[in-house]
């Protein structure tokens, strides 16, 4: 992958240009409870956050994400059948990947390809954004990656959830303190775990997988196993959104909902304050699983 990586960052004028602009992003921390919440400011990452999603705007404009309108210097790889990886070239992280179906097809259901290609990304975390839940993109069926160690949920649901609490787990169960709701789950290589795995779509629900109101984190912990991560949505997006004064150009995803929360504007890094942040997760997260 370092060597796709480079080749990428080498041909690709706008991609090199954005990765080396993060190295300059400014970060900040916010705990909340036992959760730690890194703040990030972001400019290139506007391209995602103030998408417009309606159906109408969606209409009116090419599928990115199709093999025909992307970048003539953006190049996939196969990564499992169906599936292509791309460099993500508007990154969050050093390393950021969207991996993308070879068909265009609606950001839909659960892909369950996700755990194979967790399997091909060891030490990095495939996530899937629901339709109304921080796809930009909720025409075309797409993943994403990033390293794992760079998520602040993923690394407490590690240290926390261990099989001695069971395969399944939320908060409540683990004693933690997080401002939104989520269920972690460990997938043994076992039939109870293969059960548990065939059942996801129960597990986040009907509902929430119909309109596509959740989150879903998927990679290979260090001890080898499975893990498994949903969050339940309430909103797309907070009531705070925009970018008039006393508000926030803020549209949680699955990066920003595994603890680091996106600002493209320079006035929202600065100004957030806790209870805002709290408020933000309060508003586009369910209370309970």
């Amino acid at each position: 992958m370092l060597e796709f990586i480079d080749s990428q960052l080498a041909h690709w004028p706008l991609a090199r240009d954005n990765y080396q602009a993060l190295g300059r992003s400014e970060r900040r921390s916010i705990q909340l409870g036992d959760l730690t919440v890194g703040i990030q400011h972001n400019p290139a990452r506007i391209v995602s956050t103030a998408a417009k999603t309606d159906a109408k705007s969606i209409a009116e404009r090419p599928c990115f994400l199709c093999s025909k309108n992307r970048p003539p210097l953006q190049v996939g790889i196969e990564i499992t059948e169906g599936w292509e990886l791309l460099l993500n070239p508007y990154p969050i992280f050093p390393t950021h990947f969207t991996i993308v179906c070879k068909t265009h097809a609606p950001q839909e259901g659960f892909p369950l390809d996700m755990v194979c290609m967790s399997e091909k990304l060891p030490g990095h975390t495939v996530f899937f954004n629901g339709k109304h839940a921080g796809a930009s993109c909720p025409d075309h069926l797409h993943c994403q990656a990033v390293k794992t160690h760079e998520l602040p949920l993923m690394r407490l649901i590690e240290n926390k959830h261990t099989l001695k609490y069971g395969r399944k787990a939320t908060p409540d169960t683990l004693c933690l303190d997080t401002p939104f709701a989520f269920v972690s789950l460990i997938i043994t290589p076992d039939l109870e775990g293969m059960s548990e795995l065939a059942g996801i779509e129960s597990t986040i629900g009907t509902e929430y997988i119909k309109h596509g109101r959740f989150n879903a984190f998927v990679w290979i912990d260090s001890g080898g196993l499975l893990r498994i991560c949903i969050v339940r949505r309430a909103a797309h997006r907070p009531s705070c959104y925009g970018s008039e004064v006393g508000q926030h150009l803020i549209s949680p995803g699955c990066i920003d909902m595994a603890g680091v929360l996106i600002t493209p504007l320079k006035k929202d890094y600065d100004t957030l304050t806790e209870e805002e942040v709290r408020s933000i997760y309060k508003e586009c997260s369910v209370k309970l699983f």
